[in-house]
């Protein structure tokens, strides 16, 4: 009831009024709560209270609540000007009060208990409200957060004071920083302690080092390390200077976290013949009964099962407790390495021992877990492969090893790695091998340009995302070699006979269908991008694999389906990427769903669109849904690909089906239908042109709907946790408040805006009866500032209408002057850079279509010209700005120089357009001086390499 209570003050006394859900941008920010309508001498008595409870409560969750309330009702005072004095000296004197307890030295009392919860709750406190402290002596701070540091009693002290001791040091200024700098020492210190009572004696010991009294097990000294760690990371990304002269020691402190020791287990002796991993002794040697699991004796059978069982349980616990602390001490390495690289890789050794416990760690692949391999190899590749949606720790040390070589670049991460990958590659180890495969395409973003030197060695990588320009132009025939047939059908080259080995037979064709899955997937990312004329000679037999693979097996298991979502996919992107040249392809086959009679295989266009025609005329029901939406999106980029005159035999049919999907009973379940069914409407269109007209009804008004639909906003508290962990929303600050949008909602109405763009720009002149409404809902989205995607697309369009328009004759000077005023509102008001470079864009595009600015009332040219100084101004101060920061603090260049060279972007179309105004406009000149206001550009490290 007490920790309710607290939680329910704590929202009611700073909860902002409700704004309506019409309004959902706070106008609020700055207005009163609760708490402001508060006499003096009522938030008098809270506070007392408070108090009272911050020194007795007993119950540690209670007493968590009451830091929390504490420090909220503090920090919202100190905004509002009232310093809470009493609390500091009270939470001055619990911090202190260890000295007491020592000098009496008591053996756990109540009352010595009491002292020690006071004083973890005391740096609680400066945790949660370090403005306490702020505007004390550094010294008196510093040295009570010392002396909880070096507390001898407890760890959940030390654990509080080093959270208190990076509340202070990322809430200091710049002089008590320099001041607080051998605070660091101290902070790091706990970790050691931790770390050594974890290296005191072999692992095969039971270790359980006592930490100041307090009686720590193993466990329990993996865990407060692993949170040590967490608490340090953060400042690690915020002041990580501080750290710079300890990084040796710290090197030699994390290298075994990261790194740990091979555990051969406890090695067998005379006496004990049979040791168990725990390593616990019997209590007498000469008693078996004793410990049955640790006798001398031998005996048959064993008689300590449920102890064994017991046992593994156990170690599988320490063992997650070391992922975790391992994960840990990683993070803690990645976060230093990505906020200073060029300190980071001055270190010695430091990268060296980070990429080879990412190369370690990314092949322990547990084989014996439940499932194990089977369900691996069950998986859909397309949704479990992908490293980045999964939180496995071979996918972790993924990611990091990722993140450390886009951090530190190619010259320092790549020599390491590659003193361990090719070892892999040749490992009997299958998941070494699959390790190594995956680092290589893991280090290509962040080592592309050194990597190139690598390129004959790893060509068997998958480096097709990253590193694709050179890998299409140079290796193109090597990977074609080995993808090709990876695709092909397994029936073919062998048998297993099912009746005879049957889990054989279940467990041969499993890997395979993931093979042929992976390489029609590894097709999809060599043939973006990919030239027609290296793709056309292995045209041929690509599709016919790809047809294949459709039609593979005889019942259509659920395990078989993701091979022919995954062959469709590809065939998709191989038609997108041979274009015109794919309707040369001539295929003859007989199709009932997906399956095809191969006796007469050969290749042409006439039967892929047929077969994709059947998959969605015929796969119905909840199992065909992504099978359905890959192959309406197939059959899209296949129309645009052999053009008009061949795709309109075949139009009115796949017009028909979409219809008649558009139009079934709308599933809850199924939320990939509607943005694939307005996809591939748009690709008919494209693949349609002119002749798509008659069916702009059918698709238009549902667009409209969707691009004029509101956002679904929520306003969070600011101490609402769970507002960051909402599934299908996003967390946004603006205007001091916490907003959450509904993601779902914000997609679609892009994709609308997008997909109008296409039409727009396909049709033309023919798009005329909706140019009027189609302009009433875009031009608002100029200012729709939840999604960038939607305000490109908008400022695309609304050019692209005004064309439509003057090509119909359909323009209005009502739809002129709406235009534009709303074009200038929207620069006048723009802080972004890159978008306000698209809004002058788009303004410029406009000047032409209308005739120019004589053909404008003069007050939009002069509109336009007084936001054009505005922003020019605006400009000019923040490049001031930035050179004066520099000069004074330095900072990163490479940061700096992307801004700048945005801001160069918005010059460029500036200058552009006041040129269609007048070629000699006297703002030219002003373009020009600001241009030259940038300090210095520089090419990154990288670059330089």
């Amino acid at each position: 009831m007490r920790s309710f209570s607290l939680v329910l003050l704590r929202r009611l006394l700073f909860r902002p009024a409700p704004s309506p859900a019409s309004q959902p941008l706070p106008h609020h920010v700055g207005g009163q709560v609760l708490y402001d309508h508060l006499s003096a001498q009522t938030i008098t008595i809270l506070e007392r209270l408070l108090l009272h409870a911050l020194m007795h409560e007993p119950v540690p969750k209670v007493r968590r609540d009451v830091v929390e309330t504490v420090c909220d009702v503090a920090n919202q005072g100190m905004k509002r000007g009232r310093p809470w004095h009493a609390l500091q000296g009270q939470a001055f004197q619990m911090a202190q009060a260890h000295t007491q307890a020592q000098t009496q030295g008591g053996e756990g009392t109540p009352e010595e208990k009491m002292l020690v919860l006071g004083r973890a709750t005391a740096f609680g406190v400066f945790a949660g409200a370090p403005n306490l402290v702020l505007d004390l002596q550094p010294d008196a701070v510093l040295g009570v957060l010392k002396q909880g540091l070096e507390d001898g009693e407890s760890t959940e002290v030390r654990a509080a004071a080093l959270r208190a001791s990076v509340a202070y040091l990322t809430s200091a200024d710049a002089s008590q920083l320099s001041i607080a700098a051998p605070l660091l020492g101290p902070m790091l210190s706990t970790l050691a302690a931790l770390a050594h009572a974890l290296s005191l004696v072999p692992a095969s010991f039971p270790l359980t080092v006592p930490l100041g009294g307090t009686g720590n097990s193993t466990q329990s000294n993996y865990h407060n390390l692993s949170v040590f760690l967490a608490v340090l990371t953060p400042l690690c990304g915020t002041h990580p200077a501080l750290f710079a002269p300890h990084l040796p020691a710290l090197l030699q402190l994390l290298s075994p976290l990261i790194l740990p020791a091979v555990d051969c287990g406890p090695t067998p002796t005379v006496g004990r013949p049979f040791p168990t991993r725990s390593g616990s002794l019997p209590t007498s040697a000469s008693d078996p009964s004793s410990d049955p699991s640790s006798s001398t004796t031998f005996a048959f059978p064993p008689q300590a099962q449920e102890i064994e069982q017991d046992t593994e349980l156990d170690e599988s616990e320490e063992d997650d407790l070391r992922q975790t602390l391992r994960l840990s001490a990683l993070e803690f390495m990645l976060t230093l390495s990505e906020a200073n690289s060029g300190m980071m890789r001055r270190v010695p050794g430091w990268v060296e021992v980070v990429v080879r416990a990412c190369l370690e760690a990314m092949g322990e692949i547990d084989e014996e877990a439940e499932g194990g391999l089977a369900v691996w190899l069950a998986e859909d590749p397309s949704s479990a492969s992908s490293s980045s949606d999964t939180d496995s720790p071979p996918a972790l040390y993924e990611q990091s090893l990722d993140r450390m070589a886009c951090a530190v670049g190619g010259r320092a991460a790549l020599p390491p790695a590659f003193q361990y990958i090719p070892s892999m590659l040749a490992s009997y180890d299958w998941r070494v091998r699959h390790a190594g495969l995956m680092a290589i395409a893991a280090i290509a973003e962040g080592t592309g340009k050194v990597m190139l030197e690598q390129l004959g060695k790893v060509v068997e990588g998958q480096l097709c995302t990253d590193l694709e320009e050179v890998i299409q132009e140079k290796y193109h025939q090597q990977l074609f070699a080995v993808i090709i047939p990876a695709l092909e059908d397994p029936e073919s080259r062998y048998v297993v006979v099912p009746s005879l080995y049957p889990s054989l037979h279940l467990e041969a064709n499993a890997r395979l269908f993931r093979v042929q899955a992976h390489a029609a997937a590894a097709l999809i990312n060599f043939c973006e991008g990919v030239a027609r004329d290296t793709l056309l000679p292995y045209l041929d037999p690509i599709v016919e694999r790809l047809l294949r693979l459709l039609g593979v097996g005889e019942n259509g298991g659920g395990e078989k389906r993701y091979v022919q979502e995954q062959a469709i996919t590809t065939l998709a992107m191989v038609a997108d990427a041979s274009e015109l040249m794919f309707a040369k392809v001539s295929i003859t086959c007989d199709v009932v769903l997906v399956e095809a009679d191969w006796s007469t295989a050969i290749q042409h266009y006439s039967s892929i669109m047929p077969l994709l025609l059947n998959v969605l005329r015929n796969a119905d029901g909840p199992d065909y849904r992504k099978l359905r939406v890959k192959a309406m999106e197939c059959a899209g980029l296949v129309a645009i690909a052999v053009g008009r005159d061949m795709f309109r035999p075949d139009a009115a049919t796949l017009i028909e089906l979409l219809i008649r999907i558009q139009n079934s009973p709308a599933d809850p379940s199924d939320t990939q239908l509607g943005h694939y069914l307005i996809a591939t409407w748009a690709k008919v269109c494209q693949a349609m042109g002119p002749e798509f007209e008659p069916y702009l009804h059918v698709v238009v008004p549902a667009l409209l709907q969707t691009a004029s639909a509101k956002p679904d906003v929520s306003v969070y508290d600011e101490d609402e946790e769970k507002a960051q962990d909402r599934e299908g929303w996003e967390t946004v600050v603006m205007e001091g408040q916490t907003l959450g949008i509904r993601t779902s909602a914000i997609e679609e109405k892009s994709q609308a805006f997008e997909t109008l763009v296409i039409y727009c720009s396909t049709l033309g002149a023919r798009f005329a009866p909706y140019i009027l409404p189609t302009l009433e809902v875009t031009l608002p989205a100029l200012s729709f500032h939840y999604h960038d995607g939607v305000r490109e697309a908008a400022s695309v369009l609304t050019s692209m209408l005004l064309t439509a328009g003057k090509a119909s004759k359909t323009l209005t000077n009502q739809m002129v002057s709406a235009t534009f005023q709303h074009l200038i509102t929207c620069a006048r008001k723009e802080h972004d850079p890159s978008f306000l470079a698209s809004l002058y864009r788009c303004l410029n595009d406009c000047l032409r279509i209308v005739g120019g600015p004589n053909a404008l009332p003069k007050e939009y040219t002069d509109g336009i010209v007084e936001v054009t100084k505005h922003q020019l101004q605006l400009i000019a101060d923040r490049r001031r700005g930035r050179a004066n920061r520099h000069a004074e603090q330095g900072g990163d260049k490479e940061e700096m120089a992307l801004m700048e060279e945005v801001e160069d972007f918005v010059l460029e179309d500036m200058g552009q357009m006041l040129a269609v105004m007048d070629p000699a406009h006297p703002l030219l000149v002003a373009v020009s001086g600001v241009r030259d206001l940038g300090f210095n550009t520089w090419e990154s490290e990288e670059d330089e390499e």
